[in-house]
């Protein structure tokens, strides 16, 4: 039985070899993203910094995680996307493009207010401090995740001898994100972009198959390993390459200029 796992071995590595494009021979891992730099060295905005709002940004595909043979409630991609637009939209030319009033926790600003006025006036009660208005925003950032694509390319080798196999597998999925910035006063759309990028998931495996004592008894030995590229990963880079494309577009339009 030990005699033949050389053989194994070897029909592992043979199985690795080309299934995946070059690009993608290499597990995922959670490495800096050039589009962040990017986003960074823009050059600043001619002009004062703009105002911007971002309400939602939501999951519009509907998709629940893949999973064989069983039920899965989970969505296919996070429901907390704003989060990362807003991070992008701050870090644009190192904090000179724009700067975002919250809107997304607008019930607990409220309330945190609220607290405020009524402590001044119970301790102030001749002349409260009067409480500044909030910050409104000329421009609003609308948009959502609008695709997720399963299976876009699939792909695999495998090999069997004597009762020992290998196999590897590969698939490409892809998730789209779309955004407008929108102008509060005319509520014209005035930059509508997409961005998409690929999510690539890779799996091998090696079994064992061999009769023993006479023929009555088997001996069956199985093991493998997945690696899969993380989706929220994906989804934070294309939308920074949506915002990075919005800021270009609307320089193109002579919506807003680059500073010298």
């Amino acid at each position: 039985m030990w005699k033949l796992l050389p053989i194994l071995l070897f029909l592992t590595a043979c199985s690795a070899g080309e299934t995946l494009p070059t690009s993608l021979q290499r597990p995922a891992k959670l490495q800096p993203n050039p589009l962040v730099t990017e986003l960074n060295e823009l050059l600043p905005l001619q002009g004062p910094v703009m105002t911007i709002a971002v309400y939602s940004f939501l999951d519009k595909t509907g998709q629940r995680k893949p999973a064989d043979n069983v039920a899965n409630l989970s969505s296919a991609v996070t429901q907390g996307a704003e989060v990362w637009v807003i991070d992008a939209l701050l870090q644009a030319g190192n904090g000179t493009w724009f700067e975002v009033v919250e809107r997304v926790g607008m019930d607990n600003v409220i309330k945190e207010r609220q607290l405020i006025r009524n402590t001044r006036t119970n301790y102030e009660k001749d002349d409260p401090t009067p409480l500044a208005p909030m910050k409104f925003a000329g421009i609003i950032l609308e948009g959502g995740i609008v695709g997720y694509d399963s299976n876009i390319a699939t792909g695999g080798t495998g090999a069997r001898y004597f009762g020992i196999g290998t196999a590897a597998e590969y698939r490409i999925d892809t998730v789209t994100v779309a955004m407008r910035i929108v102008s509060v006063s005319s509520g014209r759309v005035l930059v509508s972009v997409a961005a998409e990028k690929s999510i690539a998931s890779y799996r091998q495996g090696a079994d064992v198959f061999k009769f023993v004592d006479l023929g009555t008894k088997s001996l069956e030995v199985e093991t493998g390993y997945s690696v899969n590229e993380p989706t929220n990963y994906a989804v934070r880079e294309a939308i920074e390459a949506a915002v990075i494309e919005l800021i270009y577009q609307g320089a193109n339009q002579e919506l807003w200029q680059f500073k010298e």
